[in-house]
């Protein structure tokens, strides 16, 4: 689960470095190319400032550039790899998630909250199944996932509904539930039986079952989930025959968290 960051005095608070770092997270999967007035839409940044920090961080390295647009270089990893060699989460849950996968031949993953995104920071050497996008460090919609789902199901009642004040949920399949009523009861459903089954909600195609992974104070901490492709048959193998040797998997983690 996300944290929400630490207060900071104002005279301490760079704001270079908070555009700058705007503009690099202005980069997903669905903007991979971007210019300068893009960057500054997505920045909120007029476009001169925008093209600065673009120049800035392609001369840094971080960036890689044509003269017009700009996209991410990979010395970006450095961010993500030391943070799954060095964090406590991904090594503490690894062993376990590489067990689950040689003992159920499936793919899982362990996740974390962070804002209206999930990310993925540990997975298990299975790849039966690998639906688009989940690498390591991937970030996916919290609304449309199952562990976004049993993430948000766990936070308390007002955080929840600070989650929820004025978002839009966007649509990715005929299947995504958009509507912020028929949402908020399918996250009271998700907290009733902590678990989360979500179908074709994020891609057609693949469904995913998950569960929370708590700590020792209750507080759940990151999502575990199981991949697998969209069909009835396999949904009631998952939670018959995966369900339980997930939530079993939790309690034991609990210690590890």
């Amino acid at each position: 689960m996300s944290h929400s960051p630490a207060s900071i005095a104002r005279a301490d608070f760079i704001e270079g470095l908070a555009k700058g770092l705007a503009v690099l997270e202005s980069f997903n999967t669905a903007r991979q190319r971007l210019n300068a007035t893009q960057a500054a839409e997505r920045a909120g940044l007029t476009r001169a400032a925008a093209r600065r920090h673009l120049l800035t961080l392609a001369h840094l390295g971080y960036l890689e550039t044509d003269g017009s647009h700009f996209w991410l270089a990979p010395k970006v990893l450095r961010f993500s790899g030391s943070y799954l060699a060095s964090a406590r989460l991904p090594r503490a849950l690894q062993p376990t998630l590489d067990r689950l996968g040689a003992q159920t031949g499936e793919s899982l993953s362990a996740v974390v909250l962070d804002g209206d995104e999930v990310v993925i920071v540990a997975r298990s050497g299975a790849t039966r199944l690998l639906a688009y996008g989940l690498h390591l460090g991937a970030r996916l919609p919290a609304h449309a996932t199952s562990t976004g789902r049993v993430l948000l199901a766990a936070l308390p009642p007002r955080e929840f509904a600070q989650w929820m004040k004025g978002r839009e949920l966007a649509r990715f399949t005929p299947h995504t539930v958009t509507d912020p009523r028929a949402f908020r009861s399918l996250i009271d459903g998700v907290r009733g039986q902590d678990w989360c089954l979500a179908r074709e909600e994020q891609e057609l195609g693949v469904q995913a079952l998950a569960v929370p992974l708590r700590d020792m104070s209750g507080q759940a901490v990151a999502a575990l989930n199981v991949v697998s492709s969209a069909d009835w048959g396999k949904a009631n193998t998952l939670v018959e025959q995966l369900l339980p040797v997930m939530l079993s998997a939790a309690r034991d983690m609990r210690a590890l968290l």
